[in-house]
C-alpha cells in the first residue's frame, strides 16, 4: 500500500439511517470513525446526514445525493427485515429496478445454506447495475450505486468495509492540519479587517476564528490546509504583531 499522497483531495458524504439513534436508543458511532477513516486519507468528511427508517425519506434524499458529484458512504437498512428499505429506496433513487444479483445470492448461499431461504436471501435484492462490497466479517456484500457506497449499520462491518473502498478507489492526498494562536484582549469583531486581508493573501487555506468564553476568554485563530500553512501562520503572526494583539501559542 503507497502511504503517500498520489491524488487530489475528495470530499463525501455520510448517510447514516437508524430510527434508534434518533430516538435515543443507540448513539451514532460513524460520525466520528467515518471522519477518521476519510480524514486519516487526506480526504474530508463534507456532510452527515441522520435519516429514519422512512421509504418516502429515503428516496428523497438519495434521489438528491445521487444528483451531486459527492462521493456518499450509506450505513444501515440493507438486511432483509421488513424495516430495511434502503436496498428499494436506492433502486427507486436511481431510477432502476430491484433485482437478484447471482453473486450476491451465491454469497448468502455459502453462508447460510439451506437457512438462506425464503428470507435471509432478499438481501441479494439489489438495484439493478450494482457492484458488491466485500465484507470480510461475515461475506455477506454491501453494494455500490451512483458513486454511493451502501454498508450495514453495523459498525464491526461498516468500518473495514469502507476502509476497503477508500483503499482501492480513492488513494491518498495530503492530510488536512490545522494550526492556530490564541488572540487575547480584542473583540472577535476587531479581527476582521485582518482576516480579510489573510484570506486575500492566501485564499489556498481555510481561515477561522473560534470565540472561547469563560475564565479565560479568547478567540482561537488560524489556518487549515494542506500545503503553506507555515507560511500563513508566519504571516498570520506579524500581522497580528503589527496591530500589537497579545497571542499565545496553544498550550
Amino acid at each position: 500500500m503507497n502511504e503517500s499522497p498520489d491524488t487530489s483531495p475528495v470530499s463525501f458524504g455520510l448517510i447514516v439511517i437508524a430510527d434508534e439513534v434518533l430516538k435515543g436508543e443507540r448513539i451514532d458511532r460513524h460520525l466520528a470513525a467515518f471522519k477518521s477513516l476519510i480524514g486519516g486519507r487526506g480526504h474530508e468528511l463534507a456532510w452527515h446526514w441522520l435519516l429514519p427508517d422512512d421509504p418516502d425519506v429515503l428516496t428523497a434524499h438519495l434521489r438528491f445525493s445521487m444528483g451531486r458529484p459527492d462521493p456518499v458512504f450509506v450505513c444501515g437498512g440493507i438486511g432483509a427485515t421488513p424495516d430495511d428499505h434502503t436496498r428499494a429506496c436506492a433502486a427507486a433513487a436511481a431510477h432502476v429496478s430491484l433485482l437478484r444479483h447471482p453473486e450476491a445470492a451465491r454469497l448468502i448461499e455459502d453462508r447460510f445454506g439451506a437457512e438462506a431461504y425464503p428470507q435471509r436471501i432478499l438481501m441479494a435484492d439489489l438495484p439493478d447495475g450494482a457492484e458488491l462490497i466485500p465484507n470480510p466479517v461475515n461475506q455477506i456484500p454491501g453494494f455500490s450505486l451512483c458513486r454511493h457506497w451502501f454498508l450495514p449499520g453495523f459498525p464491526k462491518m461498516a468500518w473495514p468495509m469502507a476502509e476497503g473502498v477508500l483503499e482501492q478507489r480513492f488513494g491518498r492526498a495530503a492530510v488536512l492540519r490545522e494550526m492556530a494562536v490564541e488572540v487575547r484582549g480584542v473583540p472577535e469583531s476587531g479581527l476582521i479587517p485582518l482576516m480579510r486581508r489573510l484570506e486575500q493573501d492566501f485564499p489556498e487555506l481555510k481561515l477561522f476564528s473560534l470565540p472561547h468564553l469563560g475564565e479565560d476568554p479568547h478567540i482561537r485563530l488560524g489556518f487549515r490546509g494542506r500545503v503553506g500553512l507555515e507560511e500563513g501562520m508566519r504571516a498570520l503572526r506579524d500581522q497580528l504583531d503589527r496591530e500589537s494583539f497579545a497571542y499565545s501559542e496553544p498550550s
